[in-house]
């Protein structure tokens, strides 16, 4: 009979047993490996990665997209101005236009100056007033497009103005970038957008992977503790489940690249042919690829460090 007393029911029994040196040392080779049994992308994890890392890279190129169509058309319009001269008489309206651009001319900060055709604009009126547009049914307004040296400040603006009211009465400045403004304040929301959702995704593949080590650490949990009975450390025990965390979240990764790069090409092919200036100011380049690149490797870098946080804190948990 021992003399021993039994461990009281419930509880854990001491660790008396003192492992071997070669043992400790087999131990942080293969063995404990091979005791907690490595799953090989079997389980639904690694194809929840890759379909939330797809969305990670649609959203990202999505939102690169709409900064680079944003900068294209505020680069664009914020170094010009439009000068509008409303009047009846024909002969009238074009002589106060070369006024107007006589005197613009002689501003310091614009660059060129430009009428636009009459013919030019009843192209553009055309689509909305059909034949009328073409006729002296609705006279149009004389239009002068006036490009910058620079971008103009409101003061700036103020000036030209009053310099147009002094020798052409009438006429009204139209900064072109106020034109796009709601535009502007679309874009930034949907990029805000993006944003939101690639942070969501990251909250979403993080919560996957701790519910992945959480329920791989619970179904080897009593392998666990035979480890801890050989000496094994917590150190070693988190390498093993990280590597396995790692593993899949490679594959995942790789998976989800793919995916979310066939998506990106299939979209930009159908917004290509709409064969669109405006539109192909928004490609994509070489630093936006290199973000879009940088995407799996922070999802494996954020799967390692959640799979390693949440491991050691159920380790902490079995003390």
């Amino acid at each position: 009979m021992s003399n021993n007393p039994a461990a009281p029911e419930g509880r854990k029994p001491p660790r008396t047993f003192a492992p071997s040196p070669d043992a400790k040392a087999k131990l942080r080779g293969s063995l404990a490996g091979k005791l907690l049994p490595q799953t090989r992308f079997g389980g639904p994890i690694p194809w929840v990665i890759a379909i939330l890392i797809a969305l990670v890279v649609i959203a990202a190129a999505g939102g690169l997209s709409l900064r680079n169509l944003a900068d294209s058309a505020r680069a664009d319009l914020s170094g010009s101005v439009t000068v509008q001269i409303v009047e009846a008489d024909q002969a009238r309206r074009a002589q106060l236009a070369q006024d107007a651009a006589i005197l613009l001319s002689a501003q310091p900060i614009v660059a060129d100056v430009r009428i636009v055709p009459e013919a030019e604009l009843a192209a553009l009126l055309e689509p909305w007033l059909g034949t009328a547009a073409t006729g002296d049914t609705v006279p149009m307004p004389a239009l002068i497009d006036a490009e910058l040296v620079r971008r103009a400040d409101e003061a700036e603006i103020a000036t030209l103005q009053a310099a147009l009211d002094a020798g052409v009465p009438g006429a009204r400045i139209d900064a072109q970038s106020d034109w796009l403004r709601p535009v502007y304040d679309a874009l930034a929301a949907l990029q805000y957008l993006a944003l939101a959702l690639i942070a969501l995704v990251a909250l979403a593949t993080a919560a996957a992977v701790w519910l992945a080590a959480r329920n791989a650490f619970s179904n080897h949990r009593d392998t666990v503790e035979i480890l801890h009975l050989l000496g094994g450390t917590d150190t070693q025990i988190t390498q093993i489940f990280q590597r396995s965390v790692v593993r899949d979240a490679v594959f995942g990764a790789a998976m989800g690249l793919v995916l979310g790069l066939a998506a990106v090409w299939l979209l930009g092919r159908q917004f290509s042919a709409l064969d669109s200036g405006m539109i192909g100011a928004g490609g994509l380049g070489m630093p936006d690829w290199i973000v879009i690149a940088a995407i799996p490797v922070a999802g494996v870098v954020l799967a390692l460090i959640t799979g390693r946080i949440t491991i050691k804190l159920a380790l902490k948990s079995m003390l």
